[in-house]
């Protein structure tokens, strides 16, 4: 096995809960360390692990948090850093790719992909699933059709510009 050096180590022992985690990569026997990006969420109970995990990736993907060709944390890095089962951070990365957010490149990892085209069954189920939940929740709690209007418009513009910055 090549040497490590001690540098190296002491970091990754001493800093693995940072928003950089240093993954460890071993080329012709040197050792030079990769930064990946973590993106950001906090785990809210009631709903699934899974589902909250997928969410706040796609929508690292949309607002640019994470642009095409970027390493993708490993399953173990994710399963450190959100203190999570591996096996949910497995399914959550499988789940990715499979849904194009992700592919995996051999010799390099998981990179972000270039964005997915959306398929027509994914509009359709939009409109009628999610929407109709947002319309149930918010006249349950007796919110207004003009707040949820402009409630979406603000998140619209909240994701969707700093991906078109990066775009360009």
């Amino acid at each position: 096995m090549p040497f490590l050096p001690l540098i190296t180590l002491v970091t990754l022992l001493t800093h693995p809960f940072h928003c950089k985690s240093t993954a460890l990569t071993i080329d012709s026997n040197r050792c030079h360390s990769n930064h990946v990006t973590l993106f950001r969420f906090s785990l809210r109970p009631g709903q699934s692990i899974f589902d909250q995990v997928v969410f706040a990736a796609t929508r690292a993907f949309l607002s640019g948090e994470f642009r095409p060709g970027q390493a993708f944390p490993s399953v173990r890095t994710l399963a450190a850093e959100f203190k999570i089962h591996p096996n949910t951070a497995h399914k959550v990365v499988q789940h990715l790719i499979q849904e194009r957010w992700l592919e995996v490149r051999p010799g390099i990892g998981t990179v972000v992909a270039e964005l997915p085209e959306a398929r027509a069954g994914d509009r359709k189920r939009l409109l009628r699933q999610e929407v109709e939940q947002l319309v149930v929740e918010a006249m349950r709690v007796g919110v207004e059709l003009a707040e949820v209007l402009e409630a979406v418009e603000t998140q619209w513009a909240r994701i969707e510009k700093p991906w078109e910055v990066n775009r360009k």
